[in-house]
């Protein structure tokens, strides 16, 4: 029989490793590398603008709203850019004071400074080798913003698109990007941002160096070896126009039922954005760098009125984009990539002048609170059971009716088409 000092030593043993397994739990805290490939931290670009200027900006009240529709859909590390606008801060504070008001709440960020060149957005010829001295605003409110959130902000992005040269209205030489990068890197080994915080910069697969040789420069090999992971955009939605190698339907495919041609052409799209993430890991291989690489972008509009709509390529439309949504999560899912999806909701500021253009209309949920046909499985598992937006519940786009939304379904024009259009 134990004596009753034996027990009391079992029990304050037992005791005190069951109190160390609450408090590691409950006190872990997640950085970039415990978020980045984990697919139970789903990713997506966020903004939270319901007109056609960004000078209307989300009041608090809204923005904890979409926080919570975005939680229910398994969202919990959001992409956002532009710090010097009220949104990012006030993103910031809805998380921090959600995060007290509901225990369990997690939403991590990812925090972009807008880099541009000298002269960008002005009536003078942009001067992509010298910078735009708003940078250095940018760049020292991401700072303030990280130190501030240390809990929430988990990356710093420099540059959104900055290195492309399509980018012709702003893009910045790779030096740039490099200076501000090393200048993160630096504050984080002076202690003055938190060390586990992780820099990149988010930009095109090719400025990366996975397309034209043009952009294979010294800069950006330096770049490699300063970012602690490397984000890439990959848009095939773009290229259905600008590149249309991977879309048109082929001689063998014309046997098939309408649907079965749209589901062929997107799993083609698919294979297109993964050929681009490999042709950026190939090339990063070649400098002898091995960095994890993640998808900073990719998404697919539901309607467009230009080159992607009826006339032109006819890749706009929702089962297009329901489809890629879902392929494209099951495979960075299957891989360990992050995929931060663009978008989460419309927003018509992107195209101010034609409400009907494509960059409008990337959202996985409309301006009407409607859920597009992505997400109709969440609505019909009731993951959105008693949120609203902006006062309206989350219902599904086409009431739901696949037969209606298949209406507006086009099938991509054949290869020979393509070819002749050229």
């Amino acid at each position: 029989m134990m004596t009753k000092p034996i027990y009391i030593v079992i029990f304050l043993m037992l005791a005190s490793c069951n109190s160390k397994s609450v408090f590691t739990k409950k006190n872990h805290r997640m950085n970039a590398e415990t978020l980045f490939g984990n697919p139970d931290y789903q990713a997506i670009s966020y903004g939270g603008y319901r007109t056609n200027t960004r000078e209307v900006e989300a009041t608090l009240i809204q923005l904890k709203e979409d926080m919570a529709i975005l939680a229910a859909m398994n969202i919990k590390f959001i992409r956002t850019y532009n710090v010097h606008f009220n949104e990012v801060k006030n993103l910031l504070k809805v998380i921090s004071e959600m995060k007290k008001e509901k225990p369990g709440f997690e939403m991590y960020v990812m925090l972009g400074a807008w880099i541009d060149c000298k002269n960008a957005f002005t009536e003078y010829p942009p001067i992509h080798d010298q910078e735009s001295e708003r940078n250095l605003v940018e760049i020292e409110e991401t700072i303030r913003l990280a130190n501030l959130y240390p809990d929430i902000v988990k990356v710093i992005s420099v540059g959104n698109e900055a290195m492309v040269k399509w980018a012709t209205g702003y893009f910045v030489t790779p030096n740039i990007i490099l200076k501000w990068v090393n200048h993160l890197q630096n504050l984080k080994k002076e202690n003055k941002l938190p060390k586990d915080l992780w820099i990149t910069s988010s930009d095109n697969f090719a400025s990366w160096g996975g397309g034209d040789a043009i952009y294979h420069v010294e800069a950006l090999t330096k770049l490699y070896h300063a970012v602690d992971y490397v984000s890439i955009h990959t848009y095939p939605m773009h290229d259905t126009h600008y590149n249309p190698v991977f879309w048109g339907i082929n001689e063998d495919e014309v046997h098939l039922t309408e649907k079965q041609k749209v589901d062929a052409a997107m799993v083609r799209a698919q294979k297109y954005a993964i050929s681009q993430f490999k042709s950026v890991q190939k090339y990063m291989q070649s400098l002898g760098v091995n960095k994890p690489i993640h998808i900073g972008e990719t998404g697919w509009t539901t309607y467009s009125n230009e080159q992607y709509g009826d006339e032109g390529s006819r890749a706009a439309d929702e089962y297009k984009s329901g489809v890629y949504y879902k392929i494209m999560r099951n495979w960075s899912d299957k891989e360990g990539i992050t995929c931060f999806y663009f978008e989460a909701f419309d927003e018509l500021w992107k195209d101010a002048g034609n409400p009907k253009g494509s960059e409008n209309h990337f959202g996985l949920i409309n301006l009407k609170s409607e859920a597009k046909y992505a997400l109709w499985d969440l609505v019909d598992a009731g993951k959105f059971e008693g949120l609203t937006r902006d006062g309206k519940p989350i219902t599904k786009t086409f009431q739901g009716n696949i037969q209606s939304l298949m209406q507006y379904v086009k099938v991509p024009p054949t290869l020979r088409q393509i070819s002749t259009n050229k």
